[in-house]
């Protein structure tokens, strides 16, 4: 297996009250709320801001006594507002229809009891990768508040309820359920002036991803679509467990993609089976090396462009565990340069301290 390589450059960032922002618009508008924080009088101000019937409106949630705690709660609101947003705001075009995505992710919001529904769907890829980004962003919210006051905490339990209810009134509106009336604290429905905070780690979130993931539905039976849906989960639960290897995961079909520093090159990928390709049904685990497209370049520490091609590969008898996967990355954030000697590892023998059996070499 080949692999290209060329160098990309960052996204062009917006600023939005002294934070970076993409600014994203999206076929509908729905009422999206922007979270900030703000040093006022020796606290830390959480800032909601959103379109409301005169203007943009900024109003605090709450105060924390230091900007360390304010910051993971301000993210985890963002990627929360974001993730609950995004699936009412564009439209399900698989098959060539126009259909409206599911809003049963609104409730998690408010009813923890609703969490575990995000993680049980099947409707289809990128909508159950959605619910599965904002399972995490509600988690990683409770661990943030898990160090400050029950005021606080209040407040924030508050601010999710009002975005809900935003949520829940723009979508009854929208499919003429009900004509609401204007009331001085609403987050209105704007079709023209959306905006959703975005620092560059929501790529689920994007256009691209979910027209990629839908494109892998076509044709493919309800039974695929579920077993396509619980692979997805195994990698991205594993990816988000990993404590901080040089990695990301693939939106195009969600795949893992490791590339430590301090591997000579090397490179980790887990994929699992393309959904309905009923020739390639088992998991891998590949490692690979990129080599200079320019032999000039060989000795280099960066080059303009590279081919990655197989070293080695297991081919798994049975889907693995979230846990083995995220065990397996994090002993690369700890040890890179073990990537190097995994890449010498002979057919039929495990990857030094895994599981994992090697069941093909490229070596020759």
């Amino acid at each position: 297996m080949e692999r290209r390589k060329t160098p990309s450059p960052p996204p062009l960032p917006y600023t939005f009250h002294g934070h970076a922002a993409v600014i994203g618009y999206w076929p509908k508008g729905v009422p999206v709320t922007i979270y900030s924080q703000h040093a006022n009088r020796g606290k830390t101000q959480i800032l909601a801001t959103y379109q409301g019937l005169d203007g943009v409106v900024s109003a605090t949630v709450t105060s924390v006594g230091d900007s360390a705690l304010a910051k993971p709660i301000t993210d985890a609101f963002n990627r929360v507002s974001a993730l609950a947003t995004v699936p009412l705001s564009v439209y399900d075009r698989r098959d060539g229809g126009v259909e409206e995505y599911p809003t049963k992710h609104l409730a998690a919001l408010t009813d923890r009891g609703s969490r575990a529904e995000l993680l049980s769907g099947t409707h289809s890829l990128w909508y159950e990768y959605a619910c599965l980004e904002l399972h995490q962003a509600l988690a990683d919210l409770d661990d943030a508040l898990l160090a400050v006051p029950e005021p606080v905490r209040i407040a924030v339990n508050a601010e999710l309820e009002a975005e809900a209810r935003g949520l829940t009134e723009a979508v009854a509106e929208d499919s003429e359920e009900d004509s609401l009336p204007d009331a001085e604290s609403r987050r209105l429905w704007d079709v023209d002036h959306p905006f959703v905070v975005h620092d560059g780690d929501m790529g689920a979130l994007s256009r691209e991803a979910r027209e990629r993931l839908d494109s892998l539905e076509g044709g493919i039976t309800s039974k695929e679509r579920a077993k396509a849906v619980a692979d997805m989960r195994v990698l991205a639960t594993a990816f988000s467990r990993c404590s901080g290897v040089g990695g990301h995961v693939d939106h195009s079909y969600p795949e893992i993609f490791a590339e430590p520093y301090d591997a000579d090159r090397c490179y980790l990928s887990v994929h699992a089976p393309q959904p309905g390709d009923g020739s390639a049904d088992t998991w891998e685990i590949e490692i690979g090396r990129w080599e200079p497209d320019d032999p000039r370049e060989e000795d280099a520490d960066d080059y303009s462009s590279a081919t990655g091609s197989s070293v080695i590969r297991c081919e798994l008898p049975t889907p693995p565990d979230a846990d083995e996967l995220a065990d397996l990355l994090n002993r690369l954030d700890q040890e890179p340069e073990q990537l190097i000697e995994w890449a010498k590892t002979s057919v039929g023998a495990p990857l030094a301290g895994t599981g994992f059996v090697v069941t093909k070499g490229y070596n020759g």
